[in-house]
């Protein structure tokens, strides 16, 4: 029946050849992707290259692709891998990994076709990161991030490629492209959208997906943006999110000012749900002029508008670092073979820095609450290496030695794009910061003139100060940790202890509760100091959640967990059922504000001029 099932699926990419040995003008590289004849969650891909002139080839899925800093081998998502030459006959093939294939014969290749599994439903997503990864939904929605898909000839990455995508008629693409042309098949089987693209990088560079029409477009200062989303059960909108998404981006661009390089931004969103099998990490990833983002159906509206404004706003300052200002190794990206740049501090650091500054320096967030990220980002740092040379991790992110301090470039990255902020601002009286190194860094270089990595450093002590060397040399090349608070003091800034309010089961990053991965269960955490309210309610480390107010809870549906806490009200009645010791314990109580100790920075009742102008100049400036 499987075999059966693929031969009808394949029937037409089959016969579908090309004349041979007729004399013709260069063609591009025709990828087409089938999502009608969608089998057991799989899609029929088909690659058609010019006719080759070499005696072998290779055909490669990426191992790797930029934004992700990962070795996920998206070929192991393919199978039912053919090669065809110009009779329709199958060529051979020797599979050399789980990406590559090799072809005897070339002058003869026609074409190859093979099956897509999406990686939201293998087992946690085969090691993929959601917002990386694929998803097919039979009518309903497949998310096309293409270099799970479409792939590649050796030596052919720079030719020209039309993208053909079949799809139900009732499902439209989400995407930045512009569709050239839609063709109807006449046959019941859909449409055809047909894409044109100048190389192969374009390609992966710009994700789709297709769904039911669910789009907001938004104009902010002479941009466009897209917002496409897909809410499985219907919960949330782009109209829903539409005014936050607006309020945030409106931001973005004035904060960054002159910095005008994309005309048409699209932000897809997909929303998992919790309590069945499908996406199960969050986060965006980014592209020139998109975005996919991937969080969960289950979180409230303000939690949603919230995690929006933190991830997108982090994936829009892409357009600055990496895609605007960026290193040969990520121009010339090898996809099966990479090379790292030594710069994750500027690419995912200082962006990450841009998506926390840009909302106090427009007013989004207080200052408080802008100083208490940077301490939650020093204390998640801490669990590092500190005197790692971020230089070398950055590096060697792909060894198995560094690939797990990968998550540090969004604490000390950013904690580094801070200090150095601070730095510039103390040298130049106010007037210059890491915004306006960044835009030299871009009038200098730009999306399609990559540098040197080893010389970066050297041209941003040529375009600031001779003292910023040190600053390198020392924190970021070097080994020595930066004294943080004695930047934060430049700008009379200091620690104070004080009881803070705090989630009824997260403290910023750190969790109250943990989870069991082999029994799915939910534990109070032990040895760390509970919050008030879950003291209050006699709550003790080591207990087994079982519900709450009635509701079961285990780490299927955490999420959901989390997102109810954030509708109690003070005064209402509380229950949790948990297990301790063996046995059933019923703790009652009413919901109240839960707090905990926590060190927070806090603006000095003396600081002096020079302290408060230093201040002033970092966060409005």
């Amino acid at each position: 029946m499987k075999k059966f099932f693929i031969g009808i699926a394949a029937v037409s990419m089959l016969f579908a050849c090309k004349t041979p040995n007729v004399p013709q003008e260069e063609q591009p590289i025709v990828a087409t992707i089938d999502l009608v004849d969608v089998v057991d969650d799989k899609v029929w891909v088909s690659v058609d290259p010019d006719r080759f002139t070499t005696e072998n080839t290779t055909f490669y899925i990426p191992k790797t692709v930029p934004g992700t800093y990962s070795t996920d081998n998206y070929g192991k998502f393919t199978e039912n891998f053919k090669a065809l030459d110009y009779k329709g006959r199958e060529m051979e093939v020797v599979k050399l990994d789980d990406n590559s294939w090799s072809i005897a014969n070339a002058e003869d290749l026609d074409k190859v076709i093979y099956q897509v599994n999406d990686s939201f439903d293998w087992e946690n997503e085969g090691g993929v990161y959601s917002m990386a990864g694929t998803n097919i939904l039979k009518d309903k929605n497949f998310l096309l991030n293409l270099h799970g898909f479409v792939g590649y000839f050796k030596d052919m990455k720079e030719k020209e490629y039309r993208l053909e995508i079949q799809r139900p008629s009732d499902l439209i693409p989400g995407t930045s492209l512009t569709v050239d042309r839609t063709m109807n098949s006449g046959t019941g089987r859909g449409s055809t959208d047909i894409f044109s693209l100048d190389r192969y990088f374009e390609v992966i560079d710009n994700p789709i997906m297709y769904a039911q029409p669910d789009t907001a477009k938004i104009q902010v200062q002479g941009m466009e943006v897209l917002l496409d989303v897909y809410s499985p059960n219907d919960k949330f909108s782009a109209q829903d999110l539409k005014p936050s998404v607006q309020k945030m981006i409106s931001a973005q661009k004035k904060f960054l000012g002159e910095i005008d390089n994309t005309s048409k931004y699209a932000i897809l969103l997909y929303l998992a749900e919790s309590d069945k099998p499908d996406a199960g990490n969050f986060g965006a990833l980014e592209h020139h002029t998109s975005t996919v983002v991937v969080l969960s159906e289950g979180s409230s509206l303000a939690s949603l508008e919230q995690s929006m404004t933190d991830i997108v706003s982090h994936e829009f300052f892409h357009i600055l670092t990496p895609l605007n200002v960026h290193s040969e190794e990520i121009h010339y990206f090898d996809y099966n073979d990479p090379k790292m740049s030594q710069h994750l501090w500027m690419y995912e650091g200082v962006t990450e820095y841009f998506a926390n500054l840009f909302q106090v320096n427009q007013g989004l967030i207080s200052n408080q609450e802008f100083y208490n990220r940077m301490v939650e980002k020093i204390e998640i740092a801490s669990n590092f290496d500190d005197t790692m040379p971020f230089t070398v991790m950055s590096k060697n992110v792909l060894e198995e030695e560094y690939k797990n301090s990968y998550y540090n470039v969004y604490m000390k990255g950013a904690l580094i794009g801070m200090a150095l902020d601070i730095r510039l601002r103390e040298l130049s009286g106010g007037k210059m910061g890491i915004l306006d190194l960044m835009k030299k860094l871009s009038d200098r270089y730009g999306k399609n003139k990559p540098f040197e990595d080893e010389k970066l450093i050297s041209e941003i002590v040529e375009l600031t100060y001779p003292e910023i060397q040190d600053f390198f040399d020392t924190y970021v090349s070097g080994s020595t940790p930066i004294p943080y608070y004695e930047f934060f003091e430049k700008a009379g800034l200091q620690e104070k202890e004080i009881m803070d309010e705090v989630g009824f089961f997260l403290n910023g990053q750190t969790p109250y509760i943990r989870g069991d991965q082999q029994t799915m269960q939910l534990i109070v955490r032990e040895g760390i100091e509970l919050n008030t309210f879950l003291d209050k309610i006699g709550a003790q480390g080591g207990d087994i959640i079982k519900s709450i107010n009635g509701t079961e809870y285990n780490l299927q549906n955490v999420y959901n967990l989390i997102s109810a806490s954030q509708e109690w009200e003070e005064g209402e009645a509380f229950s949790m059922r948990v297990e301790r010791n063996g046995e059933e314990v019923l703790l009652e109580g009413v919901i109240s504000t839960p707090k905990a100790k926590t060190k927070r920075l806090a603006e000095m009742q003396n600081a002096d001029g020079e302290q408060m102008e230093l201040r002033n100049a970092w966060l409005k400036g």
